[in-house]
C-alpha cells in the first residue's frame, strides 16, 4: 500500500504548479486542531506538528480547543479545504451523532480521513476481593449471580461506557453500571473496593496493577499489547471479536485536494513511524497505528456499526455532547 501511495503521490505532485511545489505543500501554516492541552491526542498532535513541518516546509501551530468534539468539528468546517486546517479528535467523532442530534456535522460528508493515528487500549480489571481470576470466570460468577455485580463507568457514551455495554451484551451477562463523573474517581472507587469490575484506559491502572492493588483479566485491544505484557485479550478468553479501544486520527475538510491528503498522510504516517516517536506515545499509553485514510475509514465503520446496536438497544443518549 504504501508502495502506491507513494507512486501516486510522486505523479500528482509533478503534476502541481511549480510555485506551489516549492513553497512546500500550500505555503501556509498549517493549523491542528484539537482537544485541551495536556490531553493524549494533544501530546501526539505536537509531535506530528514538529515532524511534519520541515518535510513541509510551511510552519504547523496546534490549535487547543475547549469544549466539545461537535464544536471543535463545526469550527474546522468553517475553515478552506486546503489542507491548512486538520482536526485531530478520537471515537466521540463518530460516536456522538449516534448518541445525539444536531450536532452540527456529518463525518461522511463533511471530513475525509487522513490517518488513524494512534490508539489506547483498555483493560478489563477487577478488584482483587472478587474472586475470578481470568474473563470466563467473570462470565460464569456473572450469570450465576445475575444483577449482583457491578461495573464502574463513566458518563453516557462514555468509552468505558460502552465497553461495558458491549462486554455485557457479548456475554449475555447482567453487570450493573455505576456511572461516574469522571475516570479517575471511578478508579478510585474500584480501588476502595465499593465497586467491582472496570473497563479503564490500560496505562491509567499499571501502576495498581503492578502493587496487586487491581487485578487485570485481559486487554480489551484486538491484540495483545506491550502495555500490559503476557495479558491475553478479551477476544481470545471467550468472547471472539470483542474489541474496545480509544483511537485518535486526523481529518481534513471535505473537498481537499486528493493530493493534499495524500501529501499529509505520508509524512505523518513517516513521523509516527519513527522509533523515537513510537517510544514516547508508548510512555504515555498509547499505540501507533499510522494507518492509511481508508484503514481509517474502515476502522470507524467497523466501530459505529458494533458501537450503534449496543447504543440503540440501550437507548444510550447524552444531554451534554462529548
Amino acid at each position: 500500500m504504501q508502495v502506491n501511495l507513494a507512486a501516486t503521490l510522486s505523479f500528482a505532485l509533478f503534476a502541481l504548479p511549480s510555485g506551489l511545489h516549492a513553497q512546500g505543500l500550500l505555503g501556509k501554516t498549517i493549523r491542528i486542531v484539537t482537544s485541551d492541552a495536556g490531553s493524549g491526542q494533544d501530546f501526539a498532535a505536537r509531535l506530528i506538528a514538529q515532524g511534519i513541518a520541515g518535510p513541509l516546509g510551511q510552519s504547523v501551530v496546534i490549535d487547543n480547543r475547549a469544549g466539545s468534539v461537535a464544536f471543535i468539528a463545526q469550527s474546522v468546517l468553517k475553515a478552506a479545504p486546503d489542507g491548512n486546517t486538520l482536526m485531530m479528535y478520537g471515537n466521540p467523532t463518530w460516536l456522538l451523532p449516534l448518541m445525539q442530534d444536531n450536532v452540527g456535522y456529518d463525518l461522511a460528508t463533511d471530513f475525509v480521513p487522513i490517518t488513524l493515528a494512534i490508539r489506547s487500549p483498555n483493560a478489563l480489571v477487577v478488584h482483587p476481593s472478587l474472586p475470578v481470576k481470568s474473563v470466563r470466570e467473570l462470565v460464569t460468577l456473572a450469570k450465576a449471580r445475575p444483577g449482583q455485580l457491578n461495573y464502574a463507568a463513566g458518563s453516557n457514551g462514555a468509552i468505558t461506557h460502552l465497553a461495558g455495554e458491549l462486554f455485557k451484551s457479548m456475554a449475555g451477562v447482567n453487570i450493573v453500571r455505576i456511572p461516574y463523573k469522571s475516570a479517575p474517581r471511578a478508579v478510585d472507587d474500584l480501588l476502595g473496593g465499593r465497586v467491582e469490575v472496570m473497563f479503564p484506559t490500560a496505562q491509567s491502572v499499571v501502576p495498581h496493577l503492578k502493587s496487586g492493588r487491581l487485578r487485570a483479566l485481559a486487554t480489551a485491544s484486538a491484540r495483545p499489547t506491550p502495555l500490559l505484557p503476557g495479558l491475553s485479550t478479551i477476544s481470545d478468553s471467550g468472547l471472539p471479536g470483542y474489541e474496545s479501544t480509544s483511537m485518535y486520527g486526523l481529518f481534513a475538510p471535505t473537498r481537499t485536494p486528493e493530493v493534499v491528503v495524500h501529501r499529509l498522510t505520508q509524512e505523518i504516517v513517516r513521523v509516527l513511524n519513527t522509533a523515537d516517536v513510537k517510544e514516547k506515545l508508548l510512555n504515555i499509553g498509547s499505540e501507533v497505528v499510522a494507518s492509511t485514510p481508508e484503514q481509517f475509514a474502515a476502522a470507524i465503520k467497523v466501530e459505529v456499526t458494533t458501537l450503534g446496536k449496543i447504543i440503540r438497544d440501550h437507548s444510550i443518549r447524552m444531554a451534554d455532547p462529548l
